[in-house]
């Protein structure tokens, strides 16, 4: 089975689903329970642990530490109260949008 935004979009509903569950029993629930502010190191510690994987070992290890990323990046947006939609759509509206021109039209 491969993944994609669907696949992204159930991760998401099963995260969702398990603010409020039981720290002891759930790891992403004690996540939930350590707040924002460890939920964002997290997403910090597994980006560095990426770019670690991305420069000095081999494409599984990539492959390892993108999935890690993601997932903590779902309980951030979870908590945040943000869902997979408003990404999607961000990212359809820059669509077609030189990167350049992009990044131009948020300074101001």
């Amino acid at each position: 089975m491969s993944a994609d935004a669907s696949s992204v979009d159930a991760l998401y509903q099963v995260i969702a689903g398990r603010r409020g569950g039981d720290p002891e029993t759930s790891y992403t629930a004690k996540l939930f329970a350590k707040g924002r502010g460890k939920i964002a190191q997290k997403v910090g510690e597994e980006a560095v642990e990426t770019v670690v994987a991305a420069v000095s070992q081999g494409p599984d290890a990539v492959v390892s530490e993108s999935a890690d990323l993601l997932y903590h990046l779902l309980v951030l947006w979870a908590e945040c109260g943000v869902t997979p939609d408003r990404v999607w759509a961000e990212l359809d509206r820059r669509a077609g949008t030189s990167g350049i021109a992009e990044k131009l039209s948020r300074k101001g």
